[in-house]
């Protein structure tokens, strides 16, 4: 029979992931609003974040309970810890999703401007690597979790050359500095939910192999490729 304990994790589990799809939803709804200039669609992101916010105090404050009244041993101990890590880079990824909204925001007070840079598939890539981190999760798979630390140097190259492209467009044309810096920092903006995204990725491993991928330290301890996390009493 599930232990009350099992049940506490599951519910943890649950919670984390209703918070992981509105982070999601978050970047996807800011990608979307720069793509179409959508004044609606940034109205959404801003009206989200509370919502995330919430999640975020009551998923910290389930885990540490768990933490003080059960006191776990092993895996169990490794996936709450986990949990509170990826909770706090969930709650950045939707601060990362308003800064966003506010850029577009201020870009539609400005004419439209033919830039040098593909914000657009930055933004899909940022997307997809967020959402393979979830599902690294939900899985508990290290293979989907190293996919994602392999694709953040793609995100850092595109931010690069977006940076280099950009500067060059507010030396050569003042008169759309504006709209260059601001698909400037939407290009920064993106690139730091990829570090979440790799955070989150990281935390993963942790959880599944006892292992501290951060920075390439840390021993990791070899599992079979189709094993997956057990947590007690499952």
């Amino acid at each position: 029979m599930r232990t009350r304990f099992q049940q506490d994790l599951d519910e943890l589990r649950q919670k984390l992931l209703r918070m992981g799809g509105l982070a999601e939803q978050a970047v996807d709804r800011a990608r979307q609003a720069y793509v179409e200039r959508d004044l609606s669609r940034c109205q959404m992101v801003l009206e989200g974040e509370g919502l995330i916010n919430t999640a975020e105090r009551e998923i910290d404050e389930a885990a540490f309970d768990l933490l003080a009244m059960q006191q776990p041993m092993a895996v169990d101990l490794r996936f709450i810890l986990a949990v509170t890590k990826i909770n706090s880079d969930l709650e950045r990824v939707g601060d990362q999703a308003v800064n966003i909204a506010e850029r577009v925001m201020d870009m539609m007070e400005l004419p439209a401007a033919d830039l040098p840079v593909d914000i657009a598939r930055m933004g899909a890539a940022v997307s997809a690597m967020v959402r393979r981190a979830l599902e690294s999760f939900i899985e508990g798979k290290v293979e989907l979790a190293q996919a994602v630390l392999e694709m953040d140097n793609v995100i850092d190259r595109m931010r690069d050359e977006a940076f280099i492209q950009l500067v060059k467009v507010m030396n050569s044309r003042p008169e759309i500095v504006r709209q260059a810096l601001d698909a400037l920092l939407v290009a920064r903006n993106l690139e730091r939910v990829a570090d979440h995204a790799t955070n989150i990725a990281e935390d993963v491993i942790f959880w599944v192999q006892g292992s501290d991928v951060r920075h390439n330290v840390g021993v990791e301890t070899e599992v079979p490729s189709d094993s997956q996390p057990r947590l007690s009493g499952a």
